[in-house]
Formats: C-alpha cells, sequence, structure tokens
C-alpha cells in the first residue's frame, strides 16, 4: 500500500501527542495514513509491551490510520546506525509515503532525537539506487525518497516553522492521547505504578495549551507546529491561512 503521510514515532503515543491532528486533517482530505512505532516503549515505567500495543491498536482505530505496524527496536537502546537505517528503508520503500512526519531532532527524552536524526538519516539513503533492500518476500525494493520531512515539536518548545490548523478533529486527537490510559492521567486505571511526569493531569493541559497557542499563530482554535530543513514553496497565495487582525 503506497501512502501519502507516514508518521515515523520512537515511541507509541509520540505520533498521537505530536501530530495526530495533521494526520487526521490529512485523512479528511482524502489522503492514505499510516505510522510506524520503532520501539514497543518497553521501559516505560508504567504500562507493559502488550498493555502499550492494545493502546497504540485503540489509538490508530481513533485516527482511522490505513495502517500502524511496530518495527520492535530496543526501547532506549537503539541506535542510529548502519543495521537501524537499513531496517527503516526497508519500510520507507515499502510504503512510499510523499511526507514524512518524524520525531523531533532534539528534545528532552533522548530517545526522539535520535530517532529524529535516525529517520532523517534513513528517509535520504532510502533514495540512493545502490542500497539495495528486499521486502518481505524477497524481492528487491526501489528506491524512495520522501519529498518532505516534517519534525513534529514535542516536550521542548522550538518556534514552529509552519503550523497546521487542527481544529476539526481536535477532540479526537485528544481522544487518541487518552487511548494510552497506562501512561496519561486516567481515573479508570487502576495501578500502584509510580506517577510520572506524563501521567499528571497537568501534562495533559499543557499538550492542550500548546496545541491552543500555536492556534493562536494563525487565528484558529488549535494546531499543531512543525519544523523542517528544507524550504517550503508554494504555487499560489490561496495556500495561505487569512489570519483576523
Amino acid at each position: 500500500m503506497k501512502l501519502d503521510i507516514l508518521a515515523i514515532a520512537v515511541h507509541p503515543d509520540d505520533v498521537e501527542l505530536g501530530c495526530s491532528g495533521t494526520l487526521m486533517m490529512e485523512k479528511l482530505h482524502g489522503k492514505k495514513i499510516g505510522v510506524i512505532d520503532l520501539t514497543r516503549g518497553e521501559l516505560g515505567t508504567r504500562g507493559s509491551m502488550e498493555t502499550r500495543a492494545r493502546e497504540a491498536a485503540a489509538a490508530a482505530q481513533i485516527m482511522q490510520l490505513d495502517v500502524r505496524e511496530n518495527i520492535g527496536m530496543a526501547d532506549g537502546f537503539f541506535k542510529n546506525d548502519e543495521t537501524h537505517q537499513r531496517l527503516l528503508i526497508r519500510y520507507i520503500r515499502m510504503y512510499q509515503p510523499e511526507i514524512i512526519l518524524a520525531n523531533a531532532l532534539d528534545d528532552r527524552h533522548p530517545d526522539h532525537g535520535r530517532a529524529g536524526h535516525l529517520i532523517k538519516d534513513a528517509c535520504f539513503l532510502s533514495g540512493l539506487r545502490k542500497i539495495e533492500t528486499a521486502d518481505n518476500l524477497g524481492n528487491p525494493q526501489q528506491h524512495w525518497r520522501p519529498r518532505y520531512i516534517f519534525h513534529y515539536i514535542q516536550d521542548r518548545y522550538y518556534e514552529p516553522d509552519f503550523v497546521y490548523d487542527i481544529t476539526p478533529v481536535f477532540d479526537r486527537k485528544i481522544d487518541s492521547i487518552k487511548a494510552y490510559s497506562s501512561q496519561f492521567h486516567s481515573a479508570g486505571y487502576n495501578s500502584d505504578e509510580p506517577q510520572t511526569y506524563i501521567s499528571t493531569p497537568e501534562f495533559l493541559n499543557s499538550i492542550i495549551g500548546r496545541q491552543a497557542m500555536f492556534g493562536k499563530m494563525i487565528g484558529v482554535p488549535y494546531a499543531e507546529g512543525f519544523r523542517t530543513e528544507k524550504m517550503i514553496g508554494i504555487s499560489g497565495f490561496d495556500a495561505f491561512i487569512q489570519k483576523d487582525t
């Protein structure tokens, strides 16, 4: 299946926090969307691999993803090296996305930045003809390089290069985050596991506030922010969103 937009994240729930609204908006526009999680989040203080897998599946239904896969890299210990790059290249060539949404290049959690650079490097290498990979049936894959890589803004604040209006799907974005009841504040999750930085009510409030702040930048209620290392071009001024003054 060829995808229009592929979001790649190191942990299940990174996509929900960072760019699920954008994915759902693109789905409304008729695009095929998918998610690849690099790890199973097995080092998380709360929950388990099995719990996270069930939560990711529930979130995928809320987001109406066309595909969601987990590569199974080692949480916390994966590297940006040839072995991991080649593994990710196989998936990029499999789905041939036009746009990839990726982890931030630097963030509070070291996995985020390392994954951001892994995704960036794999996207470039995926376009090189002389790097040979095979699909699940052993057939040679065609080289493929996405047109754009956009890095969603995660815990650490960065001024976005552009923001995407997600107001029509904002409530569903919050629902997709809440699908991870083991990770985020939930009255229904009964466990004696310790509270973490992200399991408090204040953390979810900060996510809502961040989206509202990005929305205010363009005169809409809610938006998601992205950074890009590639210059963005437009083919007409109608591409701009009118901001009320």
